[in-house]
């Protein structure tokens, strides 16, 4: 009854307009034949750690790609719809399956059934496609406090459609996800009986404003075979995005509480890292982008994470991360974008002690170019 009553208050609160669900990409037509879809994102890494070995110098300059996809989609007559994506990029551990999952639609778009793996429908920033991110990188709290992002189970969608809701007319003012998932993340099977919930809403009452709050919770067995109790994990997520006369402003909060463990990195296919404990922490950002009439678009972000808030932000390995993040968007067709992204990472210190400033050089300047094969 308590989870039933918590969902209920996030279906109150309601998220952002209609977006992609389960795969990152749709097709280019409607035809229903084999699509060919992907992209590439070649790019250029300028580090700013300092001037010896130590600290990571022999990184300063470092041609790389990000990300690297291929894949197919499709539909088959006459209800059901394909979609598979693979991760080819070495640097980021590729080749790997990314995306791969059937879907139900006769009934769209009010409700869609998807069994397979697919990225799970949490917040603003991770239901954004990679390739249509503002921004680089995820925030430090999404790469954190949501991986990992996919996973293997069955997902329920849909919109509000065409109908009219106390008096507004407008399409698509509601959109829902549910999901059912192992919890232990793509290409591996389960390891207990345990399953992750994960729901998500959007209210967009009108074209420029969409509300959105998001939640999850699931168990694991805990890697510590003396441990009988399960390890729990829950996340409450809200957002908010607004667009206006060229505008764009986007804003989340996401709040994490775990019980047992959590898990360290991870996102977009790394590995992360499992760390016992009890820990609540939490997250924010904030992002303001304007689109010219030269197809540039300049890009301002503030964002935080804490990932232990029972701990003073001084003196100690898991301080509050914040950092800014300028960027310009250049998008030249339909197709191709240029990105160019300086990131200024700001750590936290004493109020008091000057001597407990935790400012290191990591900064970072990154130019990406990205082509979409559709």
């Amino acid at each position: 009854m308590k989870r039933f009553l918590v969902f209920a208050s996030i279906i109150i609160l309601g998220i952002q307009s209609n977006v992609f669900s389960q795969g990152c990409m749709e097709p280019a037509s409607s035809s229903g034949g084999p699509q060919l879809i992907g992209y590439i994102q070649p790019e250029f890494r300028m580090g700013f750690y300092g001037k010896t070995v130590d600290d990571k110098s022999k990184n300063e300059y470092n041609f790389t790609f990000r990300r690297a996809r291929l894949g197919l989609t499709g539909s088959i007559p006459y209800d059901f719809s394909y979609y598979v994506m693979t991760e080819f990029s070495p640097f980021s551990n590729g080749p790997y399956l990314l995306d791969a999952f059937v879907t139900y639609n006769r009934f769209k778009p009010w409700f869609k059934v998807s069994i397979g793996q697919f990225k799970r429908s949490f917040g603003l920033e991770l239901s954004t496609p990679c390739q249509d991110l503002y921004t680089l990188d995820r925030s430090l709290m999404v790469n954190e406090m949501e991986s990992p992002f996919r996973d293997l189970g069955v997902m329920v969608s849909g919109t509000s459609g065409k109908m009219k809701f106390l008096g507004i007319s407008k399409e698509n003012i509601f959109n829902y996800t549910i999901s059912m998932t192992n919890g232990t993340g793509m290409n591996t099977t389960d390891i207990d009986r345990y399953k992750d919930l994960t729901c998500r809403l959007v209210f967009a009452p009108t074209e420029w404003l969409s509300i959105g709050g998001s939640y999850q919770t699931g168990k694991q067995v805990n890697s510590d075979p003396t441990v009988t109790a399960a390890d729990v994990r829950t996340r409450y997520g809200g957002d908010i995005q607004l667009k206006k006369y060229g505008f764009i402003l986007q804003s989340e909060y996401i709040f994490g509480k775990d019980d047992g463990s959590k898990l360290v990195g991870g996102g977009c296919g790394t590995t992360p890292e499992l760390v016992a404990g009890n820990f609540k922490r939490d997250g924010f950002y904030a992002q303001l982008m304007y689109m010219t009439k030269w197809n540039v678009m300049p890009v301002v972000k503030f964002q935080t994470y804490d990932p232990d808030k029972d701990i003073e932000d001084i003196d100690h390995a898991n301080y509050r991360n914040s950092s800014l993040i300028f960027g310009l968007n250049y998008y030249a067709n339909d197709w191709t974008r240029l990105q160019l992204n300086y990131n200024y990472n700001i750590e936290s210190s004493s109020e008091n002690d000057i001597t407990k400033y935790n400012e290191i050089p990591n900064d970072m300047l990154i130019l990406q170019v990205q082509v979409k094969l559709n």
